[in-house]
């Protein structure tokens, strides 16, 4: 039997991080053994915001390629390729930018927000205004019906679901209409927003013991909280959150102690670490192993790409058939 078909992906912009972990690769590489799944490093898209810095992609895809591997992605089961491999997308983004307004991109509320916080509301870009659009080609083109991602991720996939409903209701079905696996939204160690490099609040997978020490160390609690023998509470602790993500069996004990001012703060913040470290070791230590494979990010990527542009081509050729655009009579 067929089966269903999974695709999602990330920008190339950095050390990935735990927020990245909890949000979306863990779902994603839990779904291998039930989804046909295509994984896309958007290096076109980090271009929106790293313009300035291309020459630092590729040594973000390569540390991307082995996070994703340390993290459970089987090269045997899925593909991996890169958003510049596939020309199919542009394509696609090219015909989808006709379905979509210039308000319509304005009001997603990821948009604005991005805008605002990355100091680019006096000069935005087209292509950073306009990555929505590309985004939902990414999605749609190999016409998955699942696309697990970050909760900060839902308008875009909503309009990616407007899209391909328009596309589909203008000019034939081509598109079934996916739907998005939201994971948990993880706080950065600011207690004030997501995790991201950007805001430089972020615990990477790659991080040594001393520096995620250093990192919990310096993470925000109960503002409430100002000496050791007043009770917390645990529900406005960001420390408190890392536990229920990474240590869901210790959740309540560590609840009842905050609450009880049975514990401190600097000691909740040392066994979180632990709890951390304890976590990243063996994710470590796989990647050190894909490390020794010279080659393997080349040719996971090659294959991928081959792959992609032919399950692209696919659609590509039927979009343009409803279209109308395969121009038989003038080009034979």
């Amino acid at each position: 039997m067929k089966r269903a078909i999974l695709m999602t992906g990330d920008r190339p912009t950095g050390q990935m991080h735990l927020g990245h972990y909890v949000g979306s690769l863990k779902n994603r590489f839990a779904m291998q053994k039930d989804y046909r799944c295509f994984f896309m490093i958007a290096d076109y898209q980090a271009l929106t915001t790293h313009s300035d810095r291309s020459s630092d992609l590729e040594g973000y895809i390569r540390e991307m390629v082995l996070d994703y591997l340390a993290a459970g992605f089987d090269p045997e089961r899925s593909v991996c390729f890169l958003q510049s491999q596939v020309p199919q997308l542009a394509e696609l983004t090219a015909i989808f930018g006709n379905l979509v307004t210039l308000p319509r991109l304005m009001r997603n509320p990821t948009i604005k927000q991005e805008i605002e916080e990355m100091g680019v509301n006096k000069r935005p870009t087209f292509g950073f205004v306009g990555y929505p659009v590309s985004q939902a080609a990414d999605i749609v083109l190999f016409r998955p019906e699942c696309v697990p991602m970050g909760e900060d991720q839902r308008p875009h996939m909503e309009l990616a679901q407007e899209v391909a409903a328009r596309f589909n209701g203008i000019y034939g079905e081509v598109f079934p209409i996916p739907e998005g696996v939201y994971g948990e939204r993880m706080v950065g160690t600011d207690g004030r927003r997501k995790m991201s490099k950007s805001y430089g609040n972020a615990i990477s997978l790659t991080d040594a013991p001393e520096v995620v020490e250093a990192k919990v160390g310096g993470m925000v609690t109960d503002p409430g909280r100002v000496r050791r023998s007043v009770p917390g509470r645990p529900e406005l602790c960001s420390v408190f959150a890392y536990y229920r993500a990474f240590a869901a069996e210790q959740e309540d004990a560590v609840a009842a102690d905050c609450r009880a001012a049975a514990v401190g703060c600097t000691d909740c913040k040392a066994g979180l670490a632990g709890v951390l470290n304890t976590f990243l070791e063996p994710f470590q230590e796989r990647r050190a192993e894909f490390e020794k494979q010279p080659g393997l990010v080349r040719d996971i990527l090659n294959l991928g790409g081959s792959t992609a542009r032919i399950e692209g081509q696919r659609t590509l050729e039927q979009v343009k058939e409803v279209m109308g655009l395969r121009y038989e009579s003038l080009l034979g």
